[in-house]
């Protein structure tokens, strides 16, 4: 397996595990319990969402670890994990919104934006 290829998979993996953990901070923050079906049922829609982005980036044969990457998987994670909610019947109050905006925003985007420095900066010696 190529390097780009790992370093792929390494950024699918903390993409979703960022997505499972800011259902399971809201869950709990919400006193919903840590019930496997009560995850499943907040996780599919953002879950969905993060594929789509990834599909797409993929597709355009884009770098998965760029932020310009990063910005479109971040966008449809929250865009079509919120259409999916409310189709499922699920809410999406403004407030949520921002908050996953800001949540997956952060930690999604963030480390981008730490490992872009990083490489610039190696590539520069």
């Amino acid at each position: 397996m190529s390097p780009a290829a790992r370093a792929s998979i390494a950024w699918f993996v903390w993409d979703a595990a960022v997505v499972l953990i800011f259902v399971a901070i809201g869950r709990h923050t919400h006193h919903h319990g840590e019930t496997f079906g009560g995850l499943f049922s907040t996780t599919w829609p953002f879950g969905v969402g993060l594929l789509v982005g990834w599909a797409g980036v993929l597709a355009a044969r884009r770098c998965p670890p760029s932020l310009a990457s990063g910005v479109v998987i971040w966008l449809s994670t929250v865009a079509i994990g919120m259409v999916l909610r409310v189709a499922a019947g699920q809410g999406t109050a403004v407030a949520f919104i921002g908050v996953a905006l800001g949540f997956l925003g952060l930690f999604m985007l963030g480390p981008r934006v730490v490992a872009t420095r990083y490489r610039v900066r190696v590539s520069a010696r």
